[in-house]
């Protein structure tokens, strides 16, 4: 697909073409080197998780254009859009942006390659794991001039991520299953953040095995492994359908149907790898061990 034709005025070539001196070099995701003459000041997020990662530390004021589907916290709405798997390259030049950052799952190397013509510092971020994505709050932190307030965010997400392991880790763990398709029939596997959330959370995937992140499994599999609790991400993006839950219990010899452990979560807390996926986490280990936090039990 053809990018759409950029018109600049002199001031504008000159502002995005410019080289850069002194500059401050950082590797992003992709292994390219990212180069920052000053600290930025205008910054452009490409999904919904990096944009709550900003404004949580305190970095809202700085960004200038969003997605459609950032909508957390409610401030970013009142944000300018600029698109999401299709970004519109006018729209994000008019900003006049010092930084953009975006995901790698939906950047485009054809769109990457025109943000890099136009000497706009681009970083790719690609999460794959919790501990990438408080990394993530932290070299963001670094980038921007917020180190502390980044580092003590992912403090306080290592806290609260230690002590639900530890309520969780000497409990029997219950075979699950992520339903984030059911036709084709798609789910997580190791190498994306939600699988070791359902681990860290005290779940056992079923589709721990997979050799890629987002496998897709047949009935036959999932019948084989018979899951004991089935999760149903809900939500405008990325959502199962209301009511998904119904075409699974004709399923009726899979444990969790009869058990009737069939659970929507939120896909907003999941999905998004940003600081709201320790919502996320507590969510599923309240979904497998409920026991585990019963208040009236704690001594």
């Amino acid at each position: 697909m053809c990018l759409p034709r950029i018109a600049f005025d002199g001031a504008s070539r000159r502002k995005f073409l410019r080289q850069r001196s002194s500059a401050r070099r950082l590797l992003d995701d992709l292994h390219r080197q990212v180069s920052f003459s000053k600290v930025p000041h205008r910054v452009v997020s490409l999904a919904p998780s990096i944009t709550e990662i900003l404004f949580a530390i305190g970095l809202g004021e700085r960004v200038v254009g969003v997605t459609q589907f950032c909508d957390y916290p409610p401030e970013t709405q009142a944000k300018p859009k600029v698109g999401y798997t299709h970004p519109n390259l006018e729209a994000i030049v008019a900003l006049q942006p010092d930084l953009i950052v975006a995901p790698r799952e939906i950047l485009r190397a054809d769109v990457l390659g025109k943000l890099d013509q136009l000497r706009i510092p681009t970083y790719v971020l690609d999460a794959q794991t919790v501990d990438s994505i408080l990394g993530h709050i932290q070299t963001l932190g670094r980038i921007l001039g917020a180190s502390v307030a980044a580092d003590e965010l992912a403090d306080r997400l290592r806290r609260r991520i230690e002590d639900i392991t530890a309520r969780t880790s000497s409990l029997p763990r219950p075979r699950v299953l992520y339903v984030l398709s059911s036709e084709p029939l798609i789910t997580v596997g190791p190498g994306s953040f939600i699988h070791q959330l359902i681990e860290l959370a005290g779940g056992s995937n079923v589709a721990a095995r997979a050799r890629v992140a987002y496998p897709r499994l047949s009935m036959e599999a999932v019948l084989k492994e018979d899951p004991e609790v089935l999760l149903f991400p809900s939500g405008r993006v990325e959502g199962i359908a209301g009511g998904e839950e119904l075409r699974w219990e004709r399923w009726a010899t899979l444990a969790a149907v009869k058990l009737k452990r069939l659970h929507r979560v939120p896909n907003n807390v999941l999905n998004r790898p940003g600081p709201r996926i320790i919502e996320g986490l507590e969510a599923l280990a309240r979904i497998f061990h409920p026991e585990a936090f019963d208040e009236r039990k704690a001594p």
